[in-house]
């Protein structure tokens, strides 16, 4: 690997349209712990959330924008599809495949998907996820599960599994994933295709299908951007550099003080690609990771004004 090639997966923003609900949804059904509660950046009166394994490792987090007053999105092609999420084994998915049952989550039962079990679900507001066994997995290294979560260590989901886009310029985009992101085609059958991303496995995977169907539109219950790991702020420069010489227009290096972050619109898509430090632990002690409205140093002085805007919602556990 070159120290510009792409780790895997990083995070997945999503949006909600109750951060509440999708709280409770995320810890209680789903046991992702909640490891940063801070604001969108470019938007400092909502909130952004961030669910990841025990520590927040890259590679973990799916985290979500909250617009309260946002259209809900509508499904269709040209979009980030379905994200994947990461658990320990078969015997994980007949766990949560009860869980969900137990709990009315809407899902699809365990299936087969390019060789592996599966299990498809969605939340109420009709954001799409499926789990992944990785009984037989091999490539990009799982996170570590939620030690105080309600599920169970040896069952919980712990790292972001395959991303599912669907484009209606299937080759086109697949010639992009290759021969600008170095992502490699592991599996392919008829309209889909299973791209390798760094070590691959389940941790660095991309499911794109074709669909020349009616064009998905942004809203809440839909995804918002993906982004894939780089090793760090010196690789993230030189894919600036990358996009500058072949003319992909790009944000520009953004300072997101938990991870530096660089974005482009590739048709479509917003991918962004973001480094693997400096992370979250940084700013809040582990026993009280989330509890708290964290904000970087360049909004702290903001505190004040965002509070007042922001709805505030109790994300203490550490008394429970």
């Amino acid at each position: 690997m070159t120290k510009t090639d792409l780790k895997g997966i990083h995070h997945v923003t999503a949006m909600t349209n109750n951060a509440m609900r999708n709280y409770d949804f995320m810890t209680e059904v789903l046991g992702m712990r909640l490891v940063k509660k801070t604001v969108n950046q470019d938007d400092i009166q909502t909130y952004h959330t961030f669910f990841a394994d025990d520590v927040g490792s890259p590679g973990t987090d799916m985290t979500f924008f909250d617009f309260p007053n946002n259209p809900r999105g509508s499904r269709g092609t040209n979009a980030i599809s379905r994200t994947g999420f990461r658990v320990p084994n078969d015997a994980a998915l007949e766990y949560y495949l009860e869980r969900f049952e137990e709990k009315g989550v809407k899902h699809d039962g365990i299936q087969e998907l390019f060789g592996k079990k599966v299990l498809p679900f969605e939340e109420e507001d009709g954001q799409r996820y499926q789990l992944f066994s990785d009984e037989k997995n091999q490539g990009v290294e799982p996170g570590q599960p939620w030690k105080n979560g309600p599920v169970p260590e040896d069952k919980a989901i712990y790292g972001l599994g395959p991303i599912e886009i669907t484009v209606s310029y299937y080759d086109d985009f697949k010639k992009v994933l290759q021969d600008i992101y170095g992502m490699k085609p592991v599996l392919e059958e008829e309209n889909v295709t299973l791209l390798d991303v760094g070590e691959g496995g389940n941790g660095g995977q991309v499911i794109l299908r074709k669909d020349q169907g009616v064009e998905g539109r942004q809203g809440y219950g839909e995804v918002h951007h993906v982004s894939f790991r780089v090793e760090d702020q010196a690789a993230l420069e030189e894919w600036e550099k990358k996009y500058r010489t072949m003319g992909i227009g790009n944000s520009g290096l953004v300072d997101r003080f938990y991870f530096g972050a660089l974005y482009a619109r590739i048709g479509h898509i917003l991918i962004e690609l973001s480094t693997d430090g400096p992370g979250f632990m940084d700013d809040e002690p582990y026993e009280t990771l989330g509890e708290s409205l964290a904000l970087p140093p360049f909004l702290e002085p903001k505190r004040e004004q965002i509070e007042a805007q922001i709805r505030p919602f109790d994300t203490t556990r550490s008394k429970k």
